[in-house]
């Protein structure tokens, strides 16, 4: 069995399951963040009224209304607060960071376990060689809640090989936008994806996030990589403990696509959807107004350096407002100790609390009309953050767009 069958196979109790197969599996854990906590909530008081199964495998965390600007926004948060602590849930409060981020700096998220949440990014938690997925409220309330359990339909799994080596100026970001162009959106409907081959082999484990995290956009099921040294080296690092793995076998696959990254480009994704993927060079120019790092996809340390690397010694332009918000208050202390506050800072950026940022523009980053923002989020689709435009690009694509006043290619920036 494949590394997805193997991991239900064991959550729902049998020797084996096959691809079609539905499972009702044990889940591991749930994920909930303050927009689906709230919902979540109302159901399962109004309407399953039972005890919580299994309350220490559920992890709260505010990062949309991370800082609530209405009272009635003000209110849900105080609400959310009393049910997760009356249920007695890992609760993460306002300014914590990024709920994937949160979940996986402390150290919620193993190998070999299923992984559940309300927000549609979940399956970047394959990062670590687990099962994980996006689940409706109403599941989590009906089923994840009170029995601890979510049912399946098991997935095919295809293989996603990359090999070669990214020139100047291209990040692993740059792959993983470009990977959703030529996969397309919808293009691997209900299937499980494992990024694998030499390209992917030799990268750390936040950059290797960067691709389970395109999952929901092409229209999969879960994505993953395979656990190897890398990924428990790095959990041992995090938690104090180095996990098993479970591995699938390499054979047992539905299908094989590969793709070298020899001689790509940066890449953007362009208005209006995260599958409009092309090469920087066919939008530089373009004006901007806004530029961010942050999202499910960026704010890591490794954006951060990516952009101070940019900023060293520049400033951003004057018709441009650079955002930077960190994916968790680990990374931030981090960019602290390696003076990347200071640099971003004296550079003109400015520093917002962990969170997801401008996402859907609840706390900050709406755009008016005529406006357009080139941002590390994982979606650009028209109206997620007010009437303006979104370019999706690397954390070095941002950056170098926030000096020009436009678009533009980072490797003019990094020579």
């Amino acid at each position: 069995m494949n590394l997805v069958e193997k991991i239900l196979a064991r959550a729902s109790g049998r020797a084996r399951v096959t691809p079609g197969e539905v499972v009702v599996a044990d889940v591991d854990r749930i994920l909930l963040h303050d927009l689906s906590c709230y919902l979540t909530a109302r159901v399962f008081e109004e309407e399953v009224r039972q005890p919580v199964c299994h309350p220490d495998r559920v992890v709260v965390v505010f990062d949309h209304h991370f800082s609530p600007p209405t009272e009635e926004q003000a209110r849900m948060l105080q609400e959310n607060r009393a049910w997760a602590r009356r249920h007695g849930f890992h609760l993460f409060d306002c300014g914590s960071g990024n709920i994937h981020h949160v979940a996986l700096h402390a150290g919620f998220i193993r190998p070999g376990t299923v992984v559940v949440g309300s927000d549609s990014h979940t399956p970047v938690h394959g990062t670590l060689g687990c099962f994980a997925t996006g689940l409706g409220n109403y599941s989590h309330a009906a089923l994840g809640l009170p029995f601890g359990k979510a049912w399946f339909r098991v997935p095919e799994l295809v293989r996603i090989e990359l090999e070669g080596t990214t020139g100047l100026g291209v990040t692993p970001r740059d792959v993983a936008l470009f990977l959703t162009g030529q996969i397309g959106e919808g293009g691997m409907v209900y299937r499980a994806l494992e990024f694998a081959g030499p390209y992917l082999e030799g990268l750390e484990v936040f950059d290797r996030w960067l691709f389970p995290l395109i999952t929901v956009d092409v229209g999969a099921k879960s994505g993953h990589v395979q656990p190897d040294e890398r990924t428990l080296s790095f959990l041992a690092e995090l938690t104090g403990e180095r996990p098993e793995a479970v591995r699938g076998d390499g054979d047992d696959v539905a299908e094989v696509r590969g793709w070298t990254v020899d001689g790509l480009e940066p890449q953007v994704a362009c208005p209006p959807t995260v599958g409009n993927v092309h090469p920087v060079t066919e939008s530089a120019g373009v004006p901007i107004q806004w530029a961010e790092l942050g999202g499910h996809g960026g704010g890591r340390l490794q954006d951060i350096r990516l952009a101070a690397r940019v900023l060293r010694g520049r400033r951003v332009h004057p018709q441009v407002r650079f955002n930077v918000v960190p994916s968790s208050r680990w990374v931030f202390t981090q960019a602290l100790r390696e003076g990347l506050v200071e640099d971003l800072h004296r550079a003109g950026a400015t520093w917002f609390p962990p969170s997801t940022g401008s996402n859907q523009a609840i706390n900050m980053g709406a755009l008016a009309a005529d406006e357009t923002m080139v941002s590390t989020h994982a979606r650009n689709f028209p109206g997620r953050n007010g009437g303006g435009r979104m370019y999706l690009a690397s954390a070095l694509t941002v950056a170098a767009s926030a000096v020009a006043g436009c678009l533009a290619d980072p490797r003019e920036f990094v020579r």
